[in-house]
């Protein structure tokens, strides 16, 4: 498995503790996205380095996480029926911040938009859809800090799951190795993870991060 970790105990001292934030992990070049399928789905992505094969589908929105801890709550750590192959994805950053350039709330958000019909319109015309969910402890706590999810579809997705995706590294055994320490979070590991700022202004805008003191980050690392 190439991904470095720690433990969490160490990490989530270092974590913002509410506020919109991309929690990741990243390099100068790259970011790593999660998601979770069934073995037949997960298998194909892992074998040939991207999507496709009869069971997956180009025509459905599909939904990337960067927080390795909100896809565990979502997945149950791997555990739920059609999500127990977790993947990590490795994408060029410069491709990770044009989906957030194009990405739109899912619901409706006045400072972005002048009216509900400019909303709708806007979600009618982008392949990019955007939520901020509560993230989560390892022991499933819902928290103050908010993760981002973004839905994929259209012309967004074939480029995601055929051309874009640089490495498929599969995780099912390393998350299974660390359920065992997911109630107590006692000697839990997992990626490291650092607040990402996306080095472009559209993206800071587009997608509304909050800096740690509370306000919106639009400024660029």
């Amino acid at each position: 498995m190439d991904v470095i970790t720690d433990f969490y105990d160490v990490q989530v001292k270092q974590w913002p503790s509410h506020g919109r934030q991309i929690l990741a992990y990243f390099d100068d070049l790259s970011i790593l996205v999660y998601q979770a399928y069934r073995h037949s789905i997960g298998r194909f992505a892992i074998e040939h380095g991207c999507f496709g094969g009869p069971d997956y589908s180009f025509s459905r929105m599909s939904w990337i996480k960067t927080n390795f801890l909100w896809m565990m709550y979502r997945s149950g750590w791997g555990t739920k029926e059609d999500q127990e192959t977790i993947l990590a994805l490795r994408l060029s950053r410069s491709f990770f911040d044009t989906i957030l350039e194009s990405a739109v709330p899912s619901t409706y958000d006045p400072e972005l938009f002048s009216s509900h019909t400019a909303w709708k319109d806007a979600v009618e015309a982008s392949d990019v859809r955007l939520q901020w969910d509560p993230d989560h402890s390892p022991s499933g706590t819902k928290l103050e800090r908010k993760a981002i999810q973004l839905g994929l579809r259209g012309a967004m997705l074939e480029a995601y799951a055929s051309k874009e995706i640089l490495e498929v590294i599969d995780l099912t055994d390393f998350v299974a190795s660390q359920r065992p320490y997911v109630n107590s979070g006692v000697d839990l590991r997992m990626p490291v993870e650092d607040v990402y700022i996306p080095s472009s202004i559209k993206a800071c805008e587009r997608v509304r991060i909050h800096s740690v003191d509370g306000s919106f980050n639009e400024t660029t690392q």
